[in-house]
């Protein structure tokens, strides 16, 4: 019995000795999901391309170069019912945003999926940094240039919700796009992701 007893306690030892050289750094961890931090980029398919590279803690580009206007990463998931948190950095030229629920991942725009818009320069402001482009109007518009950000952004059903720096930007109700991937969009100048995380409801 005695033999038994040391030698659970000796597998314990070994296993917490294992965790503490290996935390657990679980990518579903209270039902998080992790799609990139500021040390991997994580597992996207692309539409267009972007010089995206991991740079100073942060997933970040600041050129096209596949010729196209636009450039996405797109995920290999799609998502019903779900609360992203993002934390994000651009530019005062940058044109960037979130996608979701993009019913075609090999086509990303706002007519095939909800784009919850990183845009500060955008010729019709309402529609942008803040709003859901073409469904949810932002009054006055929230600037994100040259900080870090963060969006909480939950669909569950028809109701959309954003969240920018702890302030609500939309509210609303919308049935067009049901399922789909999520996508990070380049457009223009500079932009940076350094954490993307999504939790199903």
């Amino acid at each position: 019995m005695k033999r038994y007893t040391a030698l659970v306690a000796g597998v314990a030892i070994g296993l917490a000795a294992i965790s503490a050289s290996h935390p657990a750094v679980s990518e579903s961890e209270g039902g998080w999901v992790t799609l990139l931090d500021n040390s991997k980029m994580g597992d996207w398919d692309r539409v267009g391309d972007a010089n995206w590279e991991m740079k100073d803690g942060a997933l970040s580009a600041d050129k096209l170069l596949s010729g196209k206007d636009l450039a996405y990463l797109v995920s290999k998931t799609a998502y019903k019912d779900f609360q992203i948190k993002a934390e994000f950095w651009t530019d005062a030229e940058a044109n960037s945003g979130i996608f979701i629920r993009c019913e075609n991942p090999k086509v990303i725009d706002s007519k095939t999926c909800y784009e919850v818009n990183i845009f500060d320069k955008r010729p019709d402001p309402s529609y942008g940094t803040g709003a859901i482009v073409d469904v949810a109007k932002v009054n006055p518009m929230p600037r994100a240039a040259d900080k870090w950000n963060t969006y909480d952004i939950t669909a569950k059903g028809p109701k959309l919700t954003v969240i920018l720096n702890g302030e609500k930007t939309a509210d609303v109700e919308d049935s067009k796009h049901a399922t789909g991937a999520i996508a990070l969009q380049y457009g223009s100048g500079v932009v940076k992701f350094r954490k993307v995380q999504i939790k199903a409801l």
